[in-house]
């Protein structure tokens, strides 16, 4: 880990004007690593499945129960957007603790500037993800409820549902500043007690802390994902004045 942390990310170069930051790059990576492996497991799908693909299949199956649990006959279309975001969020924030991210980079102006930095650290990412969030429940909303039904939700012609209404809209506000900041709050001060530990011990007293927040990514990926599944179950049913 880099001995000195920053909230904003980094910036590397340009792109028609684009910048492209540590976190960016690695958000990417973060994409072609779950593409990579989809692309193996599908490959050579077999009726009985075996190994990897067994391993899979057993996670899946699990998640989509969970799924079904909740969200009952809309699991199949909850299902894809919740898993993707399980998937994402945990692999960049397992990757945010690779030994090369936060400690391989360059001299800028007498500066390090890291050539990585986890995704999930960064407050631009996790209010992106954030607002995929909040939209995609609004989406499922007017899917399964219709226009009319859901306008219901947050307007009427009585006064005293017409204010609640307004509350609720912004009550969606503050779910997506909540969804973005939990997110980016644990694992920014993750990595800053791993910089600070591993600043005054280089070995051993580290491995606690990088196990600590092994499962800190697993919970703050699982969090992320159910408060999402929540928001489109509730949000898809129909209000009852």
């Amino acid at each position: 880990m880099a001995a000195e942390l920053h909230l904003a990310p980094a910036k590397l170069f340009e792109v028609g004007g684009f910048p492209v930051t540590n976190s960016l790059i690695l958000s990417i990576f973060t994409t072609l690593v779950l593409i990579s492996i989809a692309f193996v497991l599908s490959r050579n799908i077999k009726l009985v499945p075996s190994g990897m693909q067994n391993l899979a299949e057993a996670l899946i199956e699990g998640g989509y129960n969970f799924t079904k649990g909740l969200a009952h006959d809309k699991a199949k279309a909850f299902f894809p957007l919740i898993a993707t975001f399980f998937l994402f969020i945990l692999i960049s924030n397992l990757m945010g603790l690779l030994p090369a991210v936060g400690t391989i980079g360059i001299n800028d102006h007498g500066h390090f500037k890291p050539l990585f930095r986890g995704a999930t650290s960064d407050l631009n990412i996790t209010l992106g993800l954030a607002i995929v969030s909040i939209v995609a429940t609004h989406y499922f909303a007017i899917k399964y409820l219709g226009i009319k039904d859901y306008l219901k939700k947050w307007f009427s012609l009585n006064p005293i549902f017409l204010f609640v209404g307004i509350l609720e809209i912004v009550s969606e506000i503050t779910k997506m500043v909540s969804l973005s900041f939990r997110l980016f709050g644990n694992i920014f001060a993750g990595e800053v007690v791993l910089a600070t530990i591993s600043g005054i011990f280089a070995f051993v007293a580290p491995i606690p802390f990088y196990m600590l927040e092994v499962i800190v990514s697993v919970i703050q990926a699982s969090v992320f994902t159910i408060l999402t599944l929540v928001f489109a179950v509730i949000l898809s049913e129909k209000a009852h004045h």
